[in-house]
């Protein structure tokens, strides 16, 4: 159980089991890397995150038993891979030759073990971050914390390493914490998600359940889906379930809004329009029926969605 006040940023209280992968999730500014700083001692904290009966904020940060995975790997640029999977077993005392035979296993894990005696500079970034994992992953932590791991690789590497991960996840005894903006993380890897939201948790649950029923607009939008507020509860619906129009629809069975398309992108077959309506919403039509409608960025739209379309759930249970 961890109950967190870091400065002014986040106030967050959450459980995780061992074993149990917890996603984070949450717009740019909702505090996310914060919470994991503060569990790793890099910034101050207010509060508790007990763990086997022993509270790891009182814990002194060189005694505590937590792997940090930061962006853009770290790693120390004047050691060669296998020194940097050994360092932190070193720098608790163990002598090298056991270090370095733990440091070994899990190059060859990742499926490395050849770089062992390359420096940062000369690894690519999906080989970079692999070492970076196992540098966190070789210490036996209890709590692992992950910040954004695939930020910056190509897709192919993300796709590979993140089952790579999601190997090594299965197995991992203690805690874990996955910071990430993409949804296929939350889906593939995680056994439940934590929603922050200006520092404060807007849900917790299984990655199906938030994804179906999110809380907030921007797992709404992670999620490709539009959500509304309306009288006390939320409304979602999908893109496709949108109608575009020039004039305002007619019928009282449909929901309407109104405003200037913002953007226009490909989407599968169809063309996605990002619409800053109240809120803003997202809809797809048909490439033919965007040329058609001559629908460019800035025209005024009309949407609407026929009220049999729409899912509809309380707006205040956040799932704790």
């Amino acid at each position: 159980m961890a109950d967190l006040h870091v400065a002014d940023r986040v106030r967050a209280a959450f459980t995780v089991e061992p074993g149990e992968v917890l996603a984070v999730i949450g717009p740019n500014g909702a505090g996310k890397s914060s919470l994991l700083h503060a569990l790793a001692g890099l910034v101050d904290v207010d509060g508790t995150a007990h763990l086997g009966g022993t509270d790891l904020l009182a814990v002194p940060v060189r005694e505590r038993r937590v792997g940090l995975v930061f962006q853009g790997q770290l790693l120390f640029p004047h050691l060669t891979a296998l020194d940097n999977v050994a360092f932190g077993r070193r720098a608790r005392g163990e002598d090298r030759r056991a270090a370095e035979a733990v440091a070994r296993d899990w190059l060859e894990r990742f499926g490395i073990s050849d770089l062992a005696d390359r420096k940062p500079h000369e690894l690519s970034g999906g080989q970079a971050q692999r070492v970076a994992i196992a540098r966190s992953l070789a210490t036996d932590p209890d709590v692992l914390l992950l910040d954004e791991p695939f930020t910056g690789l190509d897709v192919s590497v993300q796709v590979a390493l993140r089952i790579e991960l999601g190997r090594h996840l299965r197995d991992f005894p203690g805690i874990a914490l996955l910071v990430t903006h993409d949804a296929i993380d939350a889906l593939t890897l995680a056994d439940r998600v934590l929603v922050l939201d200006d520092g404060r948790v807007a849900q917790v649950g299984p990655p199906a359940e938030v994804a179906a029923e999110p809380r907030t607009a921007h797992v709404a939008r992670l999620v490709g889906l539009n959500l509304v507020p309306q009288g006390g509860e939320l409304i979602s619906f999908t893109p496709d379930a949108v109608t575009v129009s020039l004039s305002e629809p007619e019928g009282s069975s449909r929901l309407r809004w109104h405003g200037p398309i913002a953007t226009l992108a490909p989407h599968g077959d169809a063309v996605r329009l990002l619409v800053h309506a109240s809120p803003d919403l997202l809809a797809d039509v048909t490439p033919a029926a965007a040329t058609e409608l001559e629908l460019v960025p800035g025209r005024e739209v009309w949407l609407s969605a026929k009220a049999t379309a729409v899912s509809r759930y309380g707006a205040r249970d956040t799932g704790r």
